[in-house]
């Protein structure tokens, strides 16, 4: 039997990638809305949280906010490189427990004044778009892994 080879294809974002001809570099997990929505996510605690925070919570809020932030987008990226609808599934579920987790850290900020009220709507809006767009690819991940399951 022999392998096909593959080689490099330079495409428009709007062709299909064809796994037979190649990788399409214009497709991976960046054009995923939902990853971009993360990133937002991931920018906006990291640029406008973590900085105003107090010094004595650098290894508490600050150490949490930052492992949770790069968690979010961390897993959907490691998810959408699996082989497995399932596996991707699984990885977008421990992103969305991510979101939540900068929720409630957004929560404490506000509740111990480290932060404004505009400041946390913001966040919460941010989160709120992300978690959103989230559990709509991961039902249409679903659909994928049941539409070809039955064939």
């Amino acid at each position: 039997m022999k392998m096909k080879k593959y080689r490099m294809v330079t495409r428009s974002r709007s062709q299909a990638e064809d796994p037979l001809v190649g990788y399409n570099e214009a497709k991976d997990f960046t054009s995923l809305v939902c990853w971009q929505k993360a990133r937002a996510v991931k920018l906006f605690f990291r640029t406008k949280v973590m900085p105003v925070l107090p010094k004595e919570e650098k290894f508490a809020l600050v150490f949490q906010i930052r492992k949770s932030s790069v968690s979010i987008t961390e897993n959907i990226a490691e998810g959408y490189g699996r082989f497995h609808y399932q596996e991707l599934i699984q990885f977008c579920r421990m992103s969305r427990g991510s979101l939540f987790e900068l929720k409630d850290d957004l929560i404490t900020c506000i509740d111990l004044k480290y932060i404004s009220q505009e400041m946390h709507d913001e966040g919460m809006k941010l989160i709120e778009e992300g978690k959103i767009t989230l559990n709509g690819y991961i039902r249409y991940v679903k659909t994928q892994k049941a539409k070809f399951s039955d064939e």
